[in-house]
């Protein structure tokens, strides 16, 4: 009996300790990815109205879905309530103003960043050649810390301005 009132006692805590968290690495890119939309600029034709949303698209396996749509759960980019969606087509990347792109095929990557052109999207990416390929802001991991890799060039193309603060943290691509 005493063990059957100490299972039921901890039988709540047991399911919790048994769900899945996101990994931590996750968790801090989320969070690099909603304090982005603080020291990046977008030009006011970025957006279709005043109010129209803010849309952070993915690309590729999402695994950062669930976790960025917590992170930025209520929150927005001036007046713009922030939108996080998969990207099916081209015409969806065009909705985006940040985009990650979680793909590491080189041919797959080139063509996504090609259907953006010149748009005012923020690229985001961790494919170890992701800045040189034409794409902005790279995850890296560098002595188990999350590093960042900022292709300005890339960025004054879009018409997206970047605050100094944020590329003063970063490694920075020519």
């Amino acid at each position: 009996m005493k063990l059957l009132i100490t299972w039921l006692l901890i039988w709540p805590f047991g399911l919790a300790w048994a769900q899945v968290a996101p990994a931590p690495e996750l968790s801090v890119k989320a969070v690099f990815m909603y304090n982005f939309t603080r020291f990046i600029d977008w030009p006011e034709e970025a957006f279709a109205g005043p109010s129209s949303p803010f849309i952070i698209g993915i690309v590729g396996e999402d695994r950062m879905g669930a976790v960025l749509l917590e992170t930025v759960a209520g929150e927005k980019v001036g007046n713009h309530p922030i939108r996080v969606q998969p990207v099916q087509s081209a015409a969806e990347l065009k909705e985006c103003h940040l985009l990650y792109i979680n793909v590491t095929d080189f041919k797959q990557l080139t063509q996504t960043l090609a259907l953006i052109g010149q748009r005012p999207v923020l690229t985001v990416g961790e494919a170890p050649t992701f800045t040189r390929q034409g794409g902005m802001i790279r995850f890296l991991t560098r002595n188990n810390k999350i590093r960042l890799e900022i292709s300005p060039g890339a960025l004054r193309a879009a018409q997206l301005g970047i605050s100094s603060k944020l590329l003063q943290v970063a490694d920075i691509v020519k």
